[in-house]
């Protein structure tokens, strides 16, 4: 089974996702699973892990109706308030529903680079590993070295880095990048989803060979045991489609064992999601 281990939907609103910023058009509309569910079947993916846009609860319970609805949709990880008081209770109400997999906060937009240190975050972090739901991590390079020490705190828990950490491949630029994302994979808890490269480039001008050196440090540092393929559709869209996309990966990956290649485009995501499949 092939898993696309992170992509998106949403129904646009310019509030809630201020974050589609100009330059941006051809996302400033609905992404819905009617559009993406054909594109899957097109490309030879058998599910998908939707993944949260917006830090709002009402969004979260949103992508659990439509996984009710919509059986490609094999996982959600949704937003909690991870500094609230009322993060159990959250925890709870989401729990009770079988898609629920796991949490992400947009940390690479807080202002405080050492967001994800702060007491009140790790309390709602500590509430997953008991729960077996899984962390998304999204930071930019600059955060790495803060998320080592991050996942130290946590050896229960299960980490996956979205994005490679959105390296500066635009810039051409590989360090300080590799050798943190290199000590950052030394614990075996955390995963690495290879998705978001297309949009690290230059949009209109990238060539596949720029991936190569960036995909090169990730699979030394996690193997291709923690390392699974996300397409960050309908974000992707902004400088590829979405079979270009996955393109990049199966180019990447084409020296790779049919048993390793299976790990990466689907078994490394069903395990570390627990997915029904």
């Amino acid at each position: 089974m092939q898993i696309d281990a992170h992509q998106h939907f949403w129904h646009y609103d310019p509030k809630q996702l201020a974050w589609i910023e100009k330059g941006m058009a051809l996302l400033k509309r609905d992404f819905l699973p009617q559009d993406l569910e054909p594109i899957l079947a097109k490309n030879g993916v058998d599910g998908s892990v939707v993944v949260q846009a917006r830090h709002d609860l009402e969004e979260t319970r949103w992508l659990l109706s439509l996984a009710e609805e919509h059986g490609f949709i094999k996982g959600v990880v949704g937003w909690v308030n991870l500094r609230s008081a009322t993060v159990d209770a959250q925890l709870e109400e989401f729990c009770a529903h079988p898609a629920f997999k796991g949490v992400r906060h947009v940390v690479h937009d807080e202002p405080d680079d050492e967001f994800l240190l702060g007491d009140a975050f790790k309390l709602g972090i500590a509430a997953l590993a008991p729960r077996g739901l899984t962390y998304d991590i999204l930071i930019y390079p600059k955060h790495l070295s803060i998320a080592t020490r991050f996942v130290d705190l946590f050896p229960d828990q299960r980490f996956v880095l979205d994005h490679l950490a959105k390296p500066y491949i635009k810039r051409d630029e590989l360090e300080p990048w590799a050798s943190e994302l290199r000590e950052l994979a030394l614990r075996d808890n955390v995963s690495v989803k290879i998705s978001g490269l297309v949009t690290e480039a230059n949009w209109t001008e990238w060539k596949i060979t720029e991936f190569v050196k960036y995909l090169d440090v990730v699979l030394e540092a996690f193997g291709h045991s923690r390392m699974m393929f996300g397409s960050d559709w309908p974000v992707c869209l902004l400088a590829s489609e979405y079979a270009t996309m996955k393109d990049i990966v199966d180019v990447y990956a084409t020296w790779l064992s049919d048993h390793e290649r299976a790990r990466v485009f689907g078994d490394n995501a069903v395990q570390f999601y627990n997915l029904d499949t």
